[in-house]
């Protein structure tokens, strides 16, 4: 994305394998064990569904530091913390979800068009395509190829850094560098265990955010983890969002 224009990605109508089989979740819970994160954390995801997802467009990389504080400076809005110590090219990080979805409507306004953030089934079907691979990049996880804690840099890094960490439709920073929301507000998914709360009680916005930041683990990684904005610091938890559209 740059000025008024922004670099979209088509994805096809096609069938997203939505979350994970309920009967798989102990053994994911058992490989990510050092993360430290529960079995019910993983339950979210259940069950595994067969979803049609509508043709849509998504942005390449999320909005930057630079997109940001144009529409801040249009806006008349007060600059965030992040915005004088980050460089132009890394996404802006530390956005409460209304104000993401204050910037799409600034956005279409200035493209004559609708955009909207994504909601969580094109998230994933952005980031895992047409078959199970558990990352955007395939089934087995590999250091170096997102922004996420493992590689010690603890900030952001230029948005579209990790090619290699593409989604199977070239979509980049799915995995790591900003966590990022998405239009959905969390429910269990149907079918999902009937013990599952039905909010998220300790988030502190109900939206679901997707992908994971540079603070986090590799399991937040996983295309079908499911996760929301635990601490009311967006940007120490590196909070960023990027654009969808309807197929034109």
């Amino acid at each position: 994305m740059s000025g008024s224009t922004i670099d979209w990605v088509e994805i096809p109508e096609g069938i997203l394998q939505r979350g994970t089989p309920l009967d798989e979740l102990e053994g994911i819970a058992a490989r990510y064990a050092d993360t430290g994160v529960p079995l019910a954390w993983y339950r979210k995801e259940a069950p595994r569904t067969p979803v049609r997802v509508p043709a849509f467009r998504i942005s390449r990389v999320p909005v930057t530091v630079s997109e940001w504080s144009a529409f801040a400076a249009d806006s008349g809005r007060a600059p965030l913390p992040v915005q004088s110590r980050t460089p132009g090219d890394h996404p802006i990080i530390g956005v409460p979800w209304s104000d993401a979805v204050d910037y799409c409507t600034w956005l279409s306004e200035h493209l004559g068009g609708a955009v909207r953030l994504p909601t969580e089934d094109e998230w994933e079907r952005a980031a895992r395509g047409d078959d199970t691979r558990e990352f955007p990049w395939g089934d087995e996880y590999r250091v170096g190829l997102a922004n996420l804690v493992d590689l010690g840099i603890g900030t952001t890094t230029p948005v579209g850094s990790f090619p290699e960490g593409a989604s199977p439709f070239g979509v980049l920073d799915l995995a790591g560098n900003a966590d990022e929301w998405t239009s959905t507000v969390y429910a269990p998914y149907p079918g999902a265990p009937a013990d599952l709360p039905a909010r998220d009680e300790y988030a502190f916005d109900p939206h679901v955010t997707r992908g994971g930041a540079f603070r986090h683990d590799r399991d937040l990684a996983r295309c079908a983890r499911r996760h929301s904005a635990y601490e009311a610091d967006l940007t120490s938890i590196g909070v960023g969002f990027r654009l969808a559209s309807d197929a034109v």
